[in-house]
């Protein structure tokens, strides 16, 4: 029974890998949209300025996903194999955005390249909160090259953890907490206190995958002509000064891989912070723009290698058990 259930995890990951890599996110309908409307009405219901009512507003959410997830999962495993691998592929596609991260980079790099800086502006909210409207090329640059690092682990890494270790349930809950940091998990006056516990949940949830991310980004450095040895050394020295204690680990790593730097001042439409800085290469170009989409998409392919190994790793190593 457990092989089967790790045959089936794993031929789902790889099914809903797949179906990202063909379709991207879908521009309507999207299962995450349609949770973060539930969401916002919810919190016009719950809402107060407080970490209690915070806390209230992210357990119920997530209680409700991961029970949905269960008895979904449930349910696959009852019929068989093949409905396991369908009900865990449905669910990682759901979670996933590597794809739709990278055609973005993409097209933000080609936006770039052809001096296109209105255009660029209005993609830059794609990828990012931060104010478009002060940024010149220089800064679209950083602030989407900070993105695409920093998403790799997001919206790739993480879910194929989750997805690996714990199958549908899981990858739905993680997709469901990083929506709700990216909904509350501000610094904002309104979130300081109510989106408190869903800042502080994701962080805990991406702990391990930001790690990953930065090995693999070790790992996948010379498919872009970059330095491993840059990548550890970046992480290891600077990782710890970023704000994020998961955002640091990859923006560093990638720095350190593309010989450039990250960092400095970041302005969103509520605060402009001043960011320590990550590598100690030149400013980055369009160019490493375009490097930085390549590495993200080198880090998938390997992640998504990882995942599918877990999960039937996972599978073979209850056997003996039953």
């Amino acid at each position: 029974m457990f092989a089967a259930v790790g045959r089936g995890r794993a031929a789902g990951i790889a099914a809903g890998v797949l179906a990202d890599r063909v379709f991207g996110d879908p521009s309507r309908g999207h299962p995450v949209a349609l949770f973060g409307s539930s969401a916002a009405a919810l919190e016009r219901r719950l809402y107060a300025d407080s970490r209690i009512a915070g806390v209230l507003h992210l357990a119920t959410l997530l209680g409700l996903v991961t029970l949905g997830g269960a008895a979904a999962d449930r349910g696959g495993r009852r019929v068989g194999v093949v409905a396991e691998t369908a009900v865990v592929a449905a669910a990682t596609f759901t979670a996933l955005g590597g794809t739709s991260l990278a055609r973005t980079g993409e097209r933000m790099a080609d936006l770039l390249a052809a001096g296109d800086l209105d255009a660029a502006r209005r993609l830059l909210p794609s990828l990012c909160g931060r104010d478009p409207s002060v940024l010149d090329a220089a800064g679209l640059t950083r602030a989407a090259l900070e993105s695409i690092a920093e998403n790799t682990s997001d919206a790739q890494v993480g879910p194929l953890v989750w997805a690996a270790v714990g199958g549908t349930p899981a990858v739905l809950l993680y997709r469901a907490a990083n929506t709700l940091d990216a909904m509350i998990g501000n610094k904002l006056p309104r979130y300081l206190r109510f989106g408190w516990a869903a800042a502080r949940f994701d962080d805990l949830l991406n702990l391990a995958a930001a790690r990953l991310t930065g090995l693999f980004v070790v790992v996948c450095a010379p498919v872009v002509a970059g330095s491993s040895a840059g990548a550890v050394r970046a992480w290891r020295r600077d990782s710890r000064r970023h704000p994020s204690p998961n955002a640091g680990v990859a923006e560093a790593a990638f720095a350190g891989a593309l010989g450039i730097r990250l960092g400095g001042p970041t302005q969103y439409a509520h605060e402009l912070e001043i960011r320590p800085t990550l590598g100690d290469g030149r400013t980055p170009e369009v160019a490493d723009l375009v490097r930085a989409v390549r590495l993200s998409r080198a880090v998938q392919v390997l992640a998504a290698a990882a995942a599918v190994s877990v999960a039937c790793r996972t599978g073979r190593r209850a056997c003996p058990r039953v």
